[in-house]
């Protein structure tokens, strides 16, 4: 077996991709503190063309090379915006008509492994805060909670993780 060259792998260029289809979901991130995080997220959205990010509270925003040592320059594919307050970007996806959906461990949350993605339907999934979470305030906003099934002794994956699983997961339900 061989590994194929990058120049192998048939990948779209930045204009290309702005104009391709996207995959129906927003991420937003509650207040993310890590910029090698916050750029590992863009990487991983412009791998699954989501449609954007929103960047909320304390979460960095390009440019700034710490963002971009992990982004890899997914920062120019990928939409994003800022919103001071996670609530507000809240309030703008759903008068767009998006599912809200905390990635968080709550009361009543739906394990991914059990949710099906309407495939007509529009989402916005929020990540929240590398040591508290999703948000109180964004919680109170929420149409639905994601939980990631977990059987070790740790109570959370990285931020980063989460969201590969998640955006993979949404990924493979709504496009085989």
């Amino acid at each position: 077996m061989r590994k194929l060259k990058t120049e192998e792998l048939g990948r779209v260029g930045i204009e290309e991709f702005k104009k391709q289809e996207k995959l129906p979901i927003v991420v937003i991130l509650d207040n993310v503190r890590s910029m090698h995080n916050i750029g590992s997220i863009f990487r991983t959205s412009d791998g699954f063309a989501i449609e954007k990010i929103c960047l909320c509270g304390i979460t960095a925003q390009p440019p700034h090379r710490e963002i971009e040592k992990t982004a890899l320059g997914a920062t120019n594919s990928i939409e994003w915006l800022y919103y001071e307050d996670t609530c507000a970007a809240i309030r703008d996806l759903k008068e767009s008509g998006y599912t809200i959906i905390a990635i968080e461990q709550a009361e009543n949350s739906t394990m991914l492994n059990d949710f099906m993605p309407d495939r007509a339907g529009k989402y916005a999934m929020i990540f929240g805060n590398e040591v508290n979470g999703v948000s109180d305030e964004a919680m109170k906003m929420i149409d639905l909670c994601i939980e990631i099934p977990q059987f070790g002794t740790k109570h959370s994956f990285n931020i980063v993780v989460s969201a590969g699983i998640v955006l993979w997961d949404f990924f493979a339900k709504l496009k085989f």
